[in-house]
């Protein structure tokens, strides 16, 4: 294994190689409290799988967010002392790290999960990433493209499909659709097809 790079004063931290099924759940935004507490930002609505995971592997952040950083390099995993809603913010406490200088260290950093780590979805419920990437087509059979993210909006998600359209000049271009993610206009999901049946139509 690589040298993770690791400064000597990350208490806590373990080198380690990131999961075949490892998935980005969110980053840490800054530390929460003086107890060596962060507070995350996650990347989907529904933190289940980050609130319930026992340990969580951290990557560098994104340059914009954290220049220069330093702490450590490559893939290192900590284990989870809890994990909490806290006035609808996501924060977490790690083992071994037990103060805010430590806690602010990182700052930026990138969470990962092992997507066989996530709780079993309801009946009818769907983790987001494993929406995205997934084909649209109607009742028809018309094919309306393929999910690139989702987005709330209030009370409910929002598909957001990127399909080829035709531009003024007769080439093709990127578009984007969005359908609400309800019942009144999902008619099936279907992980293992990969494909999601509506009822929409194209010049919806």
């Amino acid at each position: 294994m690589k040298s993770s790079g690791l400064s000597s004063s990350c208490v806590g931290l373990t080198p380690s190689t990131l999961p075949d099924d490892a998935i980005e759940v969110g980053r840490i935004l800054d530390a929460w409290g003086v107890k060596g507490w962060v507070k995350i930002l996650p990347h989907s609505t529904d933190p289940e799988s980050i609130l319930s995971a026992k340990t969580w592997f951290l990557q560098v952040p994104d340059a914009k967010f954290r220049p220069g950083f330093s702490l450590f390099a490559g893939t290192v995993s900590l284990a989870v002392d809890e994990a909490k809603i806290h006035s609808g913010s996501v924060v977490a406490k790690f083992v071994g790290l037990d103060d805010r200088n430590a806690a602010e260290a990182l700052r930026g950093v990138k969470i990962f999960l092992s997507r066989s780590t996530f709780p079993a979805a309801s009946d009818d419920e769907y983790y987001w990433v494993d929406l995205i990437g997934l084909n649209v087509v109607n009742r028809e059979g018309v094919a309306l493209g393929c999910v690139r993210d989702l987005m709330t909006t209030g009370p409910q998600s929002v598909l957001c499909i990127e399909y080829t359209a035709t531009g003024e000049d007769g080439s093709a271009v990127a578009a984007e659709r969005m359908i609400p993610f309800v019942s009144v206009y999902v008619d099936k999901v279907d992980i293992t097809a990969k494909c999601i049946t509506v009822d929409w139509q194209p010049d919806y």
